[in-house]
């Protein structure tokens, strides 16, 4: 049996996608920092991703994918934002998975192909006001995703999910009101927001071996927003 590992899996993506992975039958880990969750078929365990020492002992011997959920929405000009506001996120976002993965590569070298997936926002390609902070973290983290695909091939497959604006709990004030949720569809060509199981279904599908010939690849899973002029 296939053991996943899902870092933030107690809300939004991470939630939905270790809910998807447990029904399919899979053994999955999921870790929480502060506010725990009860899902069938997942156990849970306490991690903060910004304590300087990683400690993943709770994990069976060999791990067969993982998925670093964690990241947070903060939309300010750019003006107002301190450096150290920029160090803090980077240390979130990009610090954090770098020390989540170094300590999980032993176990997922165990496996004859594992997967990783992280995550980022269409916000690295397409230009948006007031998201420089987000976009300067993920944007490291696509940069780290093709990185490690090419040092890691062909045991490990390491892949990234760009989403558009989807309905999770840090996105919730962006779609607080009926009128900014109709405003935030309107600018899709899907004309919808994102759900949570949206984008978790493609972090199943890069985690599992359906995707077996994938690897450096950012994928963006945003309503068409990235590319289409509807």
């Amino acid at each position: 049996m296939k053991n996943y590992l899902i870092i933030g899996a107690s809300s939004g993506i991470g939630k939905a996608l270790a809910q998807q992975l447990a029904d399919q039958g899979y053994n999955v880990y999921g870790t929480f920092n502060e506010n725990s969750t009860d899902i069938s078929g997942v156990s849970f365990h306490r991690l903060n991703v910004e304590d300087d020492e990683i400690d993943l002992g709770f994990l069976p011997d060999e791990l067969d994918g993982l998925a670093y959920c964690p990241g947070t929405i903060n939309l300010k000009p750019f003006h107002r934002i301190k450096p150290d506001t920029f160090r803090s996120d980077y240390e979130l976002q990009v610090i954090g998975a770098v020390k989540v993965i170094q300590s999980a590569l032993p176990r997922l070298k165990k496996r004859d192909v594992s997967s990783i997936v992280m995550f980022s926002t269409i916000a690295v390609q397409n230009g948006f006001p007031f998201h420089s902070l987000v976009a300067s973290s993920k944007g490291a983290l696509e940069g780290l995703t093709k990185s490690l695909a090419a040092e890691y091939a062909p045991r490990i497959r390491v892949n990234c999910i760009a989403p558009s604006l989807t309905h999770t709990p840090l996105a919730a004030r962006l779609l607080s009101s009926e009128e900014k949720a109709e405003a935030q569809a309107s600018r899709h060509p899907l004309k919808k927001i994102g759900s949570s199981d949206d984008i978790a279904a493609m972090a199943r599908f890069l985690l599992t071996d359906q995707s077996s010939w994938i690897s450096g690849q950012v994928m963006h899973v945003d309503g068409g927003l990235s590319t289409l002029k509807v």
